[in-house]
């Protein structure tokens, strides 16, 4: 039997690489650290790591602003720490993606370098978005080129001493690039063949609706900012791209592949890129924003399934990432009821590793690592609660470091007596990955048991699926011979036919107690 392409069904893990495991002490994630724990992933059943930036970078944006994307910041390692990680996650069986940051660099970039050293209308600057102010509300006052929002908050242009504005649809340490330049399609594309004649087996492409803006640059005027051909996402241009992008990667062996980050107002939007010379997957994130609710998940469920069958591309699934709040701690309302969240975070796995396509997991998910929502003020680090003087709380809440052992903060995650970039909570000696690999009702012993038979019934489940009759409070369909049934209310659901593979939580005979699942089998 032939098998489809690896990224088509695979189970991907989210490597955080500032957070994950701290090699030589000083307080943060490396490669080194990752190679030493590429026996947890291999174990917990994953097909494959993605790894968040690991490039120089001064780490304005947590990495996402890359000053040099073909090194490896010396805080993370070398590039022979790479290579050998390659060498490594190959021979555990492993496959390896990396990010890939083409809608805009450091400010400490070269290329930028020399922007700002340059004049104004000089050819240095037209690798990147300069633009002239234009008169504002007060005479004399100059406002910015036009009225984008940056996502971190406040507005996409900083002004330079010389007169001149440059954009940056993040944080003002992230100058976006002018795609409409060659040097910079040229400068990409070798970018992705350094990286894969290292071995890499794919990319994450951020921010991959944004890379071209409309050249008349219009306001927005109260539009929504991904909207399709909008101003600043969602331009046309970038097909082309990603078109040439696809015969790169395969002019390689080995199923290379490119997912894309595609924020967009319409899930119909994400066929574009889709196309079979474009990207072979997008991330489809509204299951990672939906509410513990049936007919939420039902409705997200049919709408990711709808946009990508036009394409014949997978569907992908996402519960938690480095971007949002952890999915125990949105799970867990009301409060009053203890565990919830951890027990709803189970059925929901679940309920994701039995649909079509591939899921992507976030480090620590299988540890039932909660939000971290009591970070002190001073410790926080995301530009986000920088630019908006605290008013939106940020992303360091999911981005605490693991804990791998002990009783007591570093918990494993760095050597005895070094302090992590991130506080990690007093009470995570239970959530350790050594404590919880001895208990067979862990979290973590759950996610290994779901990942294992998920593999053994891979090859045999169709790519489609049938849902079936279930009350509004439940989520019921069928692939092939496996059945789950999502109970999301409080009342218990009597089972459909079928003999059960694997539950969240114990059955009370042939009833499904609220808050839980089951796979069934009718094989």
């Amino acid at each position: 039997m032939t098998r489809i392409p690896w990224w088509r069904d695979a189970v991907v893990y989210e490597v955080y690489v500032r957070s994950f495991a701290d090699s030589d002490g000083n307080g943060e994630g490396d490669l080194q650290g990752i190679r030493s724990r590429l026996g947890h992933l291999r174990d917990l059943g994953v097909d494959a790591l993605w790894l968040s930036p690991f490039y120089t970078s001064p780490l304005a944006d947590g990495g996402y602003d890359v000053a040099d994307h073909r090194d490896v910041d010396p805080r993370f390692g070398a590039l022979g720490d790479f290579d050998a990680l390659v060498e490594d996650v190959h021979a555990h069986g492993l496959r390896l993606i990396v990010d890939i940051v083409p809608n805009h660099s450091s400010d400490r970039h070269p290329w930028f370098q020399k922007a700002l050293a340059a004049p104004p209308g000089s050819p240095e600057r037209s690798r990147y978005i300069f633009r002239s102010g234009r008169p504002g509300e007060r005479r004399g006052e100059e406002a910015p080129p036009t009225d984008w929002p940056s996502a971190f908050g406040g507005p996409a242009w900083t002004r330079l001493d010389d007169g001149e504005w440059y954009l940056h649809l993040y944080a003002r340490e992230q100058p976006d690039f002018n795609w409409r330049h060659p040097d910079v399609r040229r400068e990409f594309e070798e970018i992705l063949r350094f990286w894969l004649d290292r071995g890499v087996d794919g990319f994450r492409i951020d921010v991959a609706a944004g890379l071209f803006k409309d050249e008349s640059y219009p306001d927005l005027d109260g539009r929504g900012i991904r909207v399709l051909n909008g101003p600043m996402y969602g331009r046309p241009e970038v097909h082309d791209v990603y078109r040439k992008w696809r015969q790169i990667l395969e002019g390689y062996d080995g199923d290379r592949m490119a997912i894309g980050e595609v924020w967009t107002d319409g899930a119909e939007d994400l066929a574009l890129y889709l196309r079979p010379d474009e990207l072979h997957q997008v991330f489809q994130f509204d299951l990672q924003l939906a509410p513990w609710s049936a007919p939420a998940f039902r409705d997200v469920v049919t709408a990711a399934i709808k946009a990508v069958a036009p394409t014949g591309a997978a569907p992908t699934w996402v519960l938690s990432s480095h971007d949002a709040v952890r999915h125990v701690t949105r799970y867990e309302q009301p409060e009053s009821v203890p565990g919830i969240g951890h027990a709803r975070a189970k059925a929901a796995l679940l309920m994701l590793l039995a649909l079509p396509g591939s899921a992507y997991l976030y480090q620590g998910e299988e540890l039932g690592l909660p939000e971290v929502t009591d970070l002190p003020d001073e410790a926080r680090q995301d530009p986000i609660w920088k630019r908006t003087n605290g008013q939106r709380v940020g992303r360091d809440g999911c981005r605490v470091p693991l804990p791998w052992t002990g009783t007591a903060e570093p918990y494993g995650f760095s050597p005895d007596g070094v302090r992590p970039w991130l506080p990690m909570p007093d009470g995570w000696a239970s959530m350790t990955a050594e404590a919880q690999s001895s208990d067979p009702s862990s979290m973590l012993a759950f996610y290994r048991e779901a990942l294992a038979l998920r593999r053994r019934l891979r090859d045999a489940l169709p790519e489609d699926m049938e849902w079936l009759d279930s009350p509004d409070t439940a989520v019921l369909f069928r692939r092939g011979t496996l059945t789950c049934a999502l109970n999301c209310g409080e009342n218990p659901l009597r089972l459909p036919p079928g003999r059960p593979l694997l539950t969240s939580t114990p059955l009370d005979g042939d009833l499904l107690p609220g808050n839980a699942a089951v796979w069934l089998t009718t094989g």
